[in-house]
Formats: structure tokens, C-alpha cells, sequence
């Protein structure tokens, strides 16, 4: 029986990671302070054989020096995300990306233990690329605008990721995932299907920021999970970036008109600043699509659902 460790289990990604280890027969040992995270995630695995949640911060060295000296590989997924989130409290978003990251390197290079860290899209930055490949360059805005203070603090944690493997052997892999939607995401820090969906079912304006042009590509969580796992498991994929996405995008007022179609909802589409949203410094990316080539040739990886399919799982997980 393989033990694993998760930070960030209590999250929306992290949860389903959770699930789908222990239903494979690994003991899953999660780690989170709940901060963004929600117990109400781990209702599936309570009280389970073979299944231990530890409240608690990736910033406490002890406690990652007991639980990864305990695991046999480790998952860190903890992290502060969502665009407002980042806005309002940049320091935090900082510290504890960079921190969280360089604390669990140094624990598991010591040990030699396969690890796996998520990283994001983010990092692309404002490049002007249709397609967004692992070797590209990454094109960040002013430190002015905190806005990138995420991107650049996931920039580091690679850094350190391919450092501790090129100079340690460290088995540690990096993932970049791209806007990753499911059941459970919720809409508080930023996270724009949960939101829209919300505004939808409970007849609010659903608010579009900016003119609403801007494209992402939306994965489904039931994809990026079985993928997360089976790059773990591929030792050629140690110190590698890789990405994870779809390979269609949508602008994000079609999204909402989507949405709003899917939840039969009579809500006005609202479009809304991004100064009124977040702030004057705000500025964003136009369009953020992967070039998925790569995990498909390391594992085959395809996505299964197409948005519309994916919403409605979300629709359903929200009305009930």
C-alpha cells in the first residue's frame, strides 16, 4: 500500500485527487488549513480506514518534516489561487506560495521522495501565442500591478522545482494546469463557472468583467485528476513542466450566455469593469489556450467532456 500525502487536500482539485487515490487502495494522508479549502470536500473519505486529514499549515516545517518522512510520495497542491484573492492580499499570496514550496522541496529532496507540484497557466503571462507551449517564453506585467504577483511567485516555485531535480535528483515533476472547472469550485475568490453559475440559479446579474472578449480554455476536474496521477507514476516525467488543458476555448461572455441558456435563467448579463471589480492597477490576459501536445504523447493524455457537458455537471452539483 503506497501512502501518499497531499497539501491542499481540502481543496476543489486536491479532493478528488483524494478520492480517486484511496478508491485506488493508497492510504491518503491530506494536509490543509482550510483557509480556502472545506471540509465539506472530504465528506467521501470521513472517517475512512486508510484516511487521515491533518488541519494545519505547509508553513509548519515540522509538521511537513513528520508527514513527509511518513509518505512514499507527496502532492502539493496548497497554494493561494484565485484572481481576487491575489488582488486583495498579495502578500500573502507570496509568501505562501514560495514559502509552502521551498519548505516541502527541502523536505523531499533530503528524502528523495516523487513529488508532483501544480502549477498554473498564470505563468504565461500576457504572451501573445495562440497556443501556450511548456518552452515559451513567459511574459509577465509590472511589479505595479499585483495582479502578477501570482504568476510570478508559480515562475519561482518551478525554478526551485528544476533546481532541487538538477542539482539534487530530486523525482519532482511540475504541472501547469489551465482553468480548471468542477463540481465543489466555488466562486468566492475569483473562480468565474461557479460564479456565473450561482448568479444564474439565484436570478442575479451575472456580471462579465471587461468587455467580456477575453478567451479561456476550461478542463474538466475528471480529466486533470486521473492525469495528475499518471504523470506521478511516470518517472521520464521528473523534472518536466507539463501541461494540462482543453483544447477549445470560449470567451467569456459566451460563457455566460451559455451558462445562462443551460440554467434556463432569466439573469442580465452585466458587464463590469475590471476597476469596479477589482482595482485600477487590474489588467488581464486576452487569451489562454495550452498546447497540450506534450502529456498527450506522455500519457495519452485527451480531455473526455466538451463545456457545455461540463457545466451541466457543475449546474446539477450547485442546484442540489
Amino acid at each position: 500500500m503506497t501512502k501518499i500525502l497531499i497539501t491542499g487536500g481540502a481543496g476543489f482539485v486536491g479532493s478528488f485527487l483524494a478520492e480517486q487515490l484511496h478508491a485506488a487502495g493508497h492510504a491518503v494522508t491530506v494536509v490543509d488549513d482550510l483557509s480556502t479549502g472545506s471540509m465539506d470536500n472530504l465528506t467521501a473519505l470521513a472517517g475512512q480506514d486508510n484516511f487521515q486529514f491533518v488541519e494545519g499549515s505547509v508553513l509548519d516545517v515540522a509538521l511537513m518534516k513528520e508527514k513527509i518522512a511518513k509518505a512514499d510520495k507527496v502532492y502539493h497542491l496548497a497554494a493561494a489561487v484565485g484572481v481576487k484573492l491575489i488582488v486583495d492580499e498579495p502578500v500573502r499570496t507570496i509568501e505562501t506560495n514560495i514559502r509552502a514550496t521551498e519548505i516541502i522541496l527541502k523536505e523531499v529532496a533530503e528524502q528523495k521522495k516523487p513529488t508532483l507540484i501544480t502549477s498554473t497557466s498564470e505563468v504565461y503571462g500576457k504572451s501573445p501565442k495562440d497556443l501556450f507551449n511548456e518552452e515559451d517564453d513567459l511574459v509577465l506585467g509590472p511589479t505595479s500591478r499585483a495582479r502578477w504577483a501570482y504568476a510570478a511567485s508559480k515562475i519561482i516555485d518551478e525554478f526551485l522545482a528544476l533546481a532541487y531535480y538538477q542539482e539534487q535528483a530530486t523525482p519532482v515533476k511540475v504541472v501547469r494546469l489551465f482553468n480548471v472547472i468542477g463540481p465543489r469550485q466555488r466562486g468566492r475568490y475569483g473562480m468565474v463557472v461557479p460564479r456565473f453559475v450561482k448568479q444564474a440559479l439565484s436570478g442575479e446579474p451575472m456580471t462579465v468583467y471587461g468587455d467580456g472578449s477575453q478567451r479561456r480554455s476550461f478542463t474538466y476536474v475528471g480529466d486533470v485528476v486521473p492525469a495528475l496521477v499518471k504523470l506521478m507514476d511516470n518517472d521520464a516525467v521528473s523534472g518536466q513542466i507539463v501541461n494540462i488543458g482543453h483544447r477549445k476555448d470560449i470567451s467569456i461572455l459566451e460563457l455566460a450566455n451559455l451558462v445562462k441558456k443551460l440554467t434556463d435563467s432569466q439573469s442580465e448579463i452585466k458587464l463590469l469593469s475590471f476597476e469596479e471589480a477589482y482595482n485600477a492597477n487590474f489588467e488581464d490576459m486576452q487569451r489562454r489556450m495550452p498546447d497540450i501536445s506534450k502529456i498527450n504523447k506522455l500519457i495519452g493524455y485527451e480531455p473526455t467532456l466538451e463545456l457545455p457537458q461540463m457545466l451541466e455537471a457543475i449546474i446539477e452539483h450547485m442546484r442540489d
